[in-house]
């Protein structure tokens, strides 16, 4: 399976919380929604930290030619 791009996680991570929020679940489909949240939600880490570092890098050469 494919590991989802950041909007698609973060979208999905909303839907979870939202359903988490709304109550009304029994304990095992909750359990199942929060392993899904902790997922998703460091699939979005991943993808922010990669972007950070490519940031980063970016800005490091920008540095560079100006040095």
């Amino acid at each position: 399976m494919t590991e989802p791009g950041y909007e698609q996680a973060r979208d999905e991570l909303a839907s979870v919380v939202a359903k988490l929020e709304a109550g009304g679940l029994s304990l095992e489909d909750s359990l199942t929604l929060w392993e899904r949240g902790e997922a998703l939600a460091k699939i979005c880490d991943r993808h922010l930290a990669g972007a950070r570092e490519r940031v980063e890098t970016a800005l490091a050469a920008v540095e560079a030619e100006t040095d």
